[in-house]
């Protein structure tokens, strides 16, 4: 009983911290694009917990008082971040509090078995506006001469400067919606639900994560070639049109189909011990 409403106060005192906090990073999800995503990270987080369980109730329990000292580190964060109305840091001490109650109450075996769903709330906390422009705008570029490349080789006049592609009857601007940022973000988290889900081996898990960035390049690379080399050929209207649109989840759906044949090539190549199947296959 006095467990229980240990548990109790601790889940009401983090609530009464964070509800602002978690309010408007809802709020962030529901009305920026970039990270839509966000609405799926804690469920999966919840559920890459949940799976843990057993593992977790048979690690060893030795609470430690370092874990104390991680909560109120993590509090003056967010008391830093709401003077100085920096959301970042707001959004980031939720999950240094988790961290520090699970390491007060459990130690640190309990918060390693847990270490992969904390660290995936990660990508439930949009990057600050001066980091993402640092990464948009060199995206902006990349995505253009990719573009470039793919129209050149199509046999369509092209003349690059900077973000901007010159085509005969139109022109058009990489901005920063078309930088990939936004698939980059989307697909960095797919890809590490995906090679989750499809291989146990922690390499093989890491290689297809990190294969969405140069994927996500450039599949975007491509979708900008194809808007331009249908402008060229229908019109300028067709880059502003349903085209562009669909391209986008068309782009997505390529990007993923590269990171399944990734997993297919990593599979045929290193096959996973059979010990290792036979293990998955009991689980």
């Amino acid at each position: 009983m006095k467990r229980v409403s240990a548990g109790l106060l601790i889940v009401a005192g983090f609530l009464w911290l964070y509800w602002p906090v978690m309010a408007k990073l809802v709020g962030a999800w529901a009305t920026d694009d970039n990270y839509s995503h966000g609405f799926f990270i804690v469920p999966l987080a919840a559920y890459f917990a949940w799976e843990r369980r057993r593992r977790f109730l048979a690690a060893p329990s030795r609470p430690s008082a370092f874990g104390l000292a991680v909560v109120i580190g993590s509090i003056f964060l967010l008391a830093a971040g709401v003077i100085g109305a920096e959301l970042f840091i707001t959004r980031i001490s939720i999950i240094g509090t988790l961290v520090g109650i699970v390491l007060f109450l459990f130690g640190w075996n309990r918060l390693r078995v847990l270490f992969f769903p904390l660290a995936f709330l990660l990508l439930m906390v949009p990057l600050p506006a001066i980091l993402f422009n640092q990464i948009a705008f060199p995206l902006q570029l990349l995505a253009s001469q990719v573009g470039e490349l793919t129209i050149t080789a199509a046999n369509v006049p092209v003349l690059r400067e900077g973000n901007l592609l010159i085509l005969p009857n139109t022109t058009l601007e990489v901005a920063e919606a078309c930088s990939g940022i936004r698939s980059l973000v989307s697909l960095l988290t797919l890809g590490i639900v995906f090679g989750y889900f499809a291989d146990r081996r922690p390499w093989v898990r890491t290689i297809i994560a990190l294969s969405t960035i140069p994927v996500a390049i450039l599949s975007n690379g491509m979708r900008v070639a194809g808007t331009g080399i249908a402008a060229h050929r229908f019109g300028p209207a067709v880059a502003d049109g349903f085209f562009h649109e669909f391209s986008g989840w068309l782009l997505f759906i390529v990007a993923f189909l590269m990171m399944l044949g990734l997993q297919w090539l990593l599979l045929r190549a290193v096959p996973p011990p059979r010990h290792a199947v036979a293990m998955a296959g009991a689980q």
